[in-house]
Formats: C-alpha cells, structure tokens, sequence
C-alpha cells in the first residue's frame, strides 16, 4: 500500500524546523532528506528510521519492522510523539554522512 501524500506532509509538519527538508517519491513511496541526506523512509503511512548505535537509547524499545520486501530492519518511528520524532531524526542525522555525488556517464 502506497503512503498518502497527506501522510507525508504530516510528518514534513512534524518534522518542520530541524533543519533543510525535502522529499522525494521512489517506487510509490517517499524518502525525506534532512539537509540533503536521507534520513526517514515512509512506507505505507509508517515512518522508518535506519537502526544505528547512536538511536539505540532513545529507540532501543521502539517497535522495528521492514518497510519493503528486500529491505533491512528498522526502527519504526511514532511520529505523532513530535518531540521523540524530532529528536531521533536530529540524533540520525548527525550520525549520517552526506552522500556522496554520483558520477555522471
């Protein structure tokens, strides 16, 4: 089940003042860049943080899950609890490089 655009714009809501966001679609789902590095994955109207060390204390109890077939577990993240989500992501995106630029063919 594809997320909702209204979904994703809740949790832009949430999310709203951490720094630099933007969204992009990929295969029917979304992934929101905080200061152009990809920290949350929504799919099928559930929020998705990767599992690193750095979240362990703040979402070691959280529920995981995988949000497609193929992929790996992560943390599945109340973004209607605006204070933890902020804080996690904040948490993850210090913890995440910026990609790096993909050469051009």
């Amino acid at each position: 089940m594809a997320s909702s655009i209204e979904f994703v714009e809740f949790v832009m809501g949430q999310l709203d003042g951490i720094g630099s966001l933007r969204m992009r679609k990929m295969f029917g789902e979304y992934c929101v860049y905080v200061n152009e590095k990809p920290i949350v994955l929504i799919c099928g109207d559930r929020v998705y943080l990767k599992i690193v060390p750095e979240l362990e204390e703040l979402m070691g109890d959280a529920e995981r899950g995988f949000p497609y077939e193929g992929a790996s577990e992560r943390y599945v993240l109340d973004i209607d609890d605006r204070e933890l989500s902020r804080e996690a992501v904040g948490i993850l995106e210090s913890a995440t490089p910026v990609p790096k630029p993909k050469k051009r063919k």
